[in-house]
């Protein structure tokens, strides 16, 4: 009897946690899975070598940013950042456009700058699913795919939030590196 009611606690149990996984509680699920197997066959055909560039701005200033970052084999191999328009006025000449190169990536020296922090795209979608579509409450989420499939906005905003609340990446583009 005792192994009857331990048999039966232990499947409830089970049950209980395979209810509550994080796979059935993200946002755009079906468009997240069809972008991630569009990044599994890039990654493939280029060999794991891209380059994509990351674009924010402000709503408060004039002037936007870009951060590209290069991965050559799956390893990041390279960040640069420039400033798009308008920031010579507020940013100095020495920042307003940058590039660092293997142990310089994600230094210390551009830590307080608004460049994107460089990440593989494998990171990107592991932060996608883990992070930015996680269903909450009082917030939107996005999601697009535009670049030939690859995702291009993925992140969300809290409800009620005034002014640059996006909290995700935004990519201009993907492409190999080599063809």
């Amino acid at each position: 009897m005792k192994n009857k009611i331990y048999f039966i606690v232990s499947l409830l149990i089970g049950v209980s946690i395979s209810s509550c996984s994080n796979d059935d509680d993200i946002n755009y699920e079906n468009d997240f899975e069809s972008s991630h197997e569009a990044w599994l066959d890039f990654k493939a055909s280029s060999n794991n070598s891209y380059k994509y560039v990351v674009s924010s701005g402000s709503i408060l200033t004039t002037y936007g940013w870009e951060t590209t970052i290069t991965v050559s084999n799956g390893v990041i191999i390279e960040r640069a950042f420039r400033y798009t328009s308008g920031a010579e006025e507020f940013v100095p000449v020495d920042q307003l456009e940058w590039t660092e190169i293997e142990n310089e990536i994600n230094s210390d020296e551009h830590q307080h700058t608004s460049a994107y922090t460089a990440l593989t795209l494998d990171e990107i979608y592991n932060k996608a699913k883990q992070e930015w579509l996680i269903k909450r409450k009082n917030s939107t989420s996005y999601f697009e795919s535009e670049n030939n499939g690859l995702i291009s906005t993925c992140g969300y905003v809290e409800k009620g939030c005034i002014d640059d609340c996006f909290n995700g990446i935004t990519l201009k583009s993907i492409v190999a590196l080599y063809n």
